[in-house]
């Protein structure tokens, strides 16, 4: 998708400290990082936002959900806990429109977030 920040990442036209990736997805360190672990998983195919889903390949979010999985495994992060976030839309915080999920660790996770 022109323009799209996310795009560029899995095009290899931006650079991205990359951490994983597989033939669906990549999985990167936000440049923010709001825990000591913050990752941002996103699908090498463009999605706007989670209200795109239904236009995503079949078994995509499953995909997505099943790598962040392995991501926390790899960092040891399932030992003591980690949060996902997908923020979708404005009003949900998302500020770059590609699905993207949120992989943060390293720290106790409070509630309610923000």
């Amino acid at each position: 998708m022109n323009g799209c920040l996310f795009c560029e990442i899995v095009s290899g036209n931006r650079q991205a400290e990359r951490v994983y990736e597989d033939e669906h997805c990549l999985a990167f360190r936000d440049v923010n990082p709001q825990a000591p672990v913050h990752l941002l998983i996103i699908p090498r195919v463009h999605l706007k936002s989670l209200n795109e889903i239904d236009a995503a390949p079949d078994g995509l979010l499953h995909h997505l959900m099943r790598a962040a999985h392995e991501i926390a495994k790899r960092l040891k992060l399932d030992q003591k806990g980690y949060r996902l976030v997908i923020n979708t839309g404005p009003h949900g915080g998302q500020t770059v429109f590609h699905l993207h999920i949120h992989l943060l660790g390293g720290r106790p996770m409070h509630w309610p977030p923000g």
